[in-house]
């Protein structure tokens, strides 16, 4: 008997949902940052065997009060998700408090299918906290299991995913084995370089960027040595924002282009030639034009 189906991973933001896909699926499919929000597309990570095919959905954090259409856009690739689910892996963070009328919990409470809580960060807490947690949780949720676990260490993944498999129905394999996400090389690409903007800048400018793919080139060196020339844009609110990614002399815009291209690199496994460029779109996030141009 073969066995598939649809895993939507749900939970607010920071709760560490792309870190526990990327464990899931044994391979760097979201990127991962302590800053909130990090996600901001729903992303298909696939998880395939002899006897099963386990399509995983990373999604954004759902933002209680959004300010921007980029966040309303956002907020619906979570609600989306309720709609094709098979199974509902809900992850909260051990530490943080939650409220009894989160909308998440509302949200959820009104869903059909199986639900998995998973409590997640469980390395930062003692046994009789966690007991606590649990008899909490239960009180809020109705659900199928609930399962203790650090994703960032691999705590009890492999025991998620054997219950995973055992609750899916029978079915098909819906994408061939072999492929791991329906994301191009370009979006992973665009999400890195987005990455490592997180890593390197702070406050509001991380949040006010999007990156977009200009050129992704198969090439060789004079040496006839293969490469990837890539030129990337970056976007920004504001002409401020721009002068301080580029940096004074260009430090910043350079650095942020050596870090890009190193990760890159290893996720095509190529020596890849990168160039950056960044550019004002002024209100992009609350721009249909732009966010539709962004793919939101």
């Amino acid at each position: 008997m073969h066995r598939s189906g649809y895993v939507n991973i749900v939970g607010k933001p920071n709760a560490g949902k792309s870190t526990l896909m990327n464990a899931l699926v044994g391979e760097r499919m979201s990127i991962i940052n302590r800053k909130p929000q990090t996600t901001r597309h729903r992303i298909i990570g696939i998880l395939s065997g002899e006897d099963f095919q386990i399509v995983f959905s990373d999604t954004p954090g759902l933002i209680e009060n959004p300010q921007y259409k980029m966040q309303l856009s956002m907020n619906q690739a979570v609600t989306s998700t309720f709609e094709d689910a098979d199974l509902i892996l809900f992850v909260v963070d051990a530490t943080e408090k939650y409220r009894e009328d989160e909308p998440l919990i509302q949200l959820l409470s009104k869903q059909d299918c199986p639900i998995f809580l998973l409590i997640n960060k469980i390395d930062k807490l003692d046994d009789e906290t966690l007991l606590n947690l649990i008899n909490w949780w239960n009180q809020q949720i109705s659900s199928r299991e609930i399962i203790p676990l650090s994703a960032l260490n691999h705590t009890n993944i492999d025991k998620l995913q054997q219950l995973i498999r055992e609750i899916l129905p029978e079915g098909p394999a819906y994408y061939p084995k072999d492929q791991l996400t329906d994301r191009s090389e370009r979006f992973f690409v665009s999400e890195i370089i987005r990455e490592k903007i997180l890593d390197q800048f702070k406050q509001e400018i991380p949040y006010s960027v999007e990156v977009i793919i200009d050129s992704f080139k198969e090439s060789v060196t004079i040496h006839n040595k293969p490469i990837i020339r890539i030129a990337a844009s970056i976007f920004v609110n504001r002409k401020s924002q721009k002068s301080i990614l580029i940096g004074k002399s260009g430090q910043a815009i350079k650095k942020l282009g050596t870090e890009a291209r190193k990760d890159i690199e290893k996720w095509l496994e190529s020596p890849v030639f990168l160039e950056l460029f960044v550019k004002v779109s002024e209100n992009w996030r609350d721009d249909d034009n732009s966010l539709k141009r962004f793919g939101y």
